[in-house]
């Protein structure tokens, strides 16, 4: 019902920025929530962020708070992830994520995934 494909990861010194971009097929966007999500090599997929239907509303882990902005532009169907101050321990494949409703911190209610990006944080 609803396709999301990942961009703009790529490679950064610690301290730099990225910009994360996804795209959103399907004409319900507007209805779903979103995250963002991370897995490094040999460790468990983790939360990062999320945002409410209409982004009045966001959610940052603890790690990234304060470094991390999580937006949406429904009219665009596009989710974004500006990421700040960016740390060697930020490596790792990140995800989009959508589930209908509400939005949620555990992978395990998110039905719609991208196919991920690779964000490498240099030290």
């Amino acid at each position: 019902q609803v396709q999301l494909v990942e961009s703009g990861g790529g490679l950064v010194q610690a301290g730099g920025s990225l910009r994360l971009s996804c795209a959103a097929s399907g004409r319900t966007f507007s209805g779903y929530a979103m995250g963002w999500f991370r897995q490094a090599p040999g460790k468990e997929r983790e939360f990062v962020a999320s945002i409410s239907t209409t982004g009045t509303y966001t959610r940052y882990a603890n790690s990234v708070k304060g470094r991390f902005t999580m937006s949406r532009n429904n009219a665009e169907n596009t989710v974004y992830l500006q990421m700040n101050s960016l740390r060697p321990e930020d490596t790792a494949v990140y995800y989009c994520a959508a589930r209908y409703g509400s939005s949620s911190t555990g992978a395990k209610d998110y039905a719609h995934w991208g196919q991920g990006t690779q964000v490498t944080v240099s030290s």
